[in-house]
């Protein structure tokens, strides 16, 4: 095998090295823990990575861009919050009883909303975007407790929760949608012009102004596809467990950005694909379930959490040395 030949495969071994990584965890549980390898489990495991997924797809967008968005989990939260209140069938609700589609407008426009003022204090105003985005990511979910009082909702228009007990053939509807929109996003970033100036935009500023592309614009698309993403995500969530709590979806968005840098998105931008950010939601999603069989003490989650983020980012750069080495 000639040295060009060599290089594009150690490109391509790199660039989907998480489902090699997936592969072998996937073989280890199922040979080590009992009851393992069965549909029931892998169907959990989708399921679980629904939500972490969707959020994979908005924190990945933002990394190739160049940027961050650290108030997707807070988003998430937020429009879970909205949706439980708006079509709240109980006495803590807005009695307002609002349908499915009503409530997903009104999440997706909330959603627009909070993509643009993100934007414009991160684009307008040059403030880091990790700065804003962590103030975000405080207020939003602090908005959400505002909104419902500190309190849970239980009960909600059945027109939304059917969403996430619907099945279609072996696989849930949610799983199904987090497919489609892996799907989606795939092409919208490989195939339309939008999508291209994404990665051109996070691999180099300059040179993509000197070609002319309106570099404001995308980054004020690739924070509301962000926010939306986020909002989308609440909503399902509200469907899944029929209401909302106060504490909805802590956690989440360190596991989405695991499994983003996790995938091979680098964090220096320009760099990375969403299957195997999909990849990565699947193998953080493995280990989340591999904890719940061998009932591991709750309190070693976040330390394995801690981990695996500094694992993700420890293979970035690695795999960033040997990118710079083979190009």
């Amino acid at each position: 095998m000639d040295t060009l030949k060599k290089m594009k495969l150690l490109k391509w071994v790199l660039d989907n090295i998480v489902w090699f990584i997936l592969l072998i965890l996937i073989i280890i549980f199922s040979q080590t823990i009992q009851g393992f390898n069965q549909w029931g489990i892998y169907r959990n495991i989708l399921l679980h990575s629904v939500f972490v997924g969707i959020l994979g797809i908005a924190g990945g967008i933002c990394i190739i861009s160049g940027e961050m968005d650290l108030s997707t989990e807070s988003v998430m939260a937020l429009s879970a919050v909205v949706t439980a209140y708006l079509a709240g069938t109980s006495s803590d609700a807005s009695g307002l009883y609002l349908n499915g589609i009503t409530t997903l407008l009104i999440v997706l426009a909330m959603g627009v909303i909070i993509g643009l003022f993100n934007g414009f204090f991160i684009i307008k105003m040059k403030i880091n975007s990790f700065i804003i985005t962590l103030a975000g990511y405080l207020m939003f979910r602090a908005v959400g407790l505002v909104v419902s009082g500190g309190r849970g909702v239980v009960g909600i228009s059945k027109d939304i929760v059917v969403v996430a007990r619907t099945n279609i053939g072996p696989l849930p509807l949610l799983v199904i949608i987090l497919l489609t929109l892996y799907s989606l996003f795939h092409l919208f970033l490989s195939k339309v012009r939008f999508g291209r100036y994404v990665y051109f935009v996070g691999d180099d500023r300059e040179a993509s102004y000197n070609a002319g592309v309106r570099i404001d614009r995308v980054l004020f698309g690739v924070f509301i596809l962000s926010s939306v993403l986020s909002a989308f995500a609440g909503w399902l969530m509200a469907a899944r467990i029929n209401g909302c709590s106060p504490s909805l979806g802590t956690g989440m968005l360190f596991e989405a950005m695991a499994a983003v840098v996790i995938g091979g998105v680098s964090l220096r931008g320009g760099i990375g694909k969403l299957s195997g950010v999909f990849a990565g939601a699947i193998l953080l999603s493995s280990i989340s379930t591999v904890i719940n069989i061998v009932g591991l003490n709750p309190f070693y989650i976040n330390i394995i959490r801690g981990s695996l983020i500094i694992f993700a980012v420890l293979l970035d750069a690695v795999i960033g040395q040997i990118r710079s080495r083979i190009t």
